[in-house]
């Protein structure tokens, strides 16, 4: 049995971006955002019940300032007290998770989609996807780009600019582009 082009997006293996079902499912995610962007004014709880819509999983208390862009949304799982806010982008073709209390700044990019390396796929509109996880208690600074494939672990801090490409462990700092975990400081 041969694997529809959106089955092949959400398993992370090369698919063709303008299948109708997949086009279907990115124009039911626009007409979304434009719901959940003209919700700035609305209570929390309300916009809250936005996210409960479209996303795979949203914990207790988590908040997504507006406006917020992504490709799905079907993808995303936020756990309790995650905020993400204003301008984030994420770009959800495999699945993005987003555990408790992370803190996300303003402007922050995260990036499952990818393009192949090879020239001939590429040109023949082929993309795929890289999960991202990013653990508890995370602090991510403003405007940092968080690239496919990457985990960042619990307790972790990322510098506002940072391009995240490889993983960043459990309570490490890291900084800069491409973002280096920096050293602990002698106390």
């Amino acid at each position: 049995m041969s694997l529809t082009e959106k089955q092949k997006m959400l398993a992370g293996n090369l698919y063709d971006p303008v299948d109708p079902e997949i086009q279907a499912d990115q124009a039911a995610t626009r007409e979304w955002l434009v719901r959940y962007n003209a919700a700035l004014g609305m209570l929390p709880a309300q916009r809250r019940e936005l996210l409960v819509e479209r996303f795979a999983a949203v914990g207790e208390g988590a908040t997504i300032r507006p406006p917020f862009h992504c490709d799905y949304g079907f993808n995303i799982r936020l756990g309790a007290g995650v905020f993400l806010n204003f301008n984030c982008v994420i770009l959800d073709v495999v699945e993005v998770s987003i555990g408790d209390k992370t803190q996300i700044g303003p402007g922050v990019q995260i990036m499952s989609a990818d393009h192949p390396r090879d020239a001939a796929a590429r040109e023949a509109g082929l993309e795929f996807g890289r999960p991202i996880r990013i653990g508890r208690n995370v602090w991510i600074g403003a405007a940092a780009i968080i690239l496919p494939g990457v985990s960042i672990g619990d307790d972790a801090v990322i510098g506002a600019g940072s391009v995240v490409t490889r993983d960043v462990p459990r309570g490490a700092t890291a900084v800069g582009n491409p973002a280096r975990v920096r050293k602990p400081s002698a106390a």
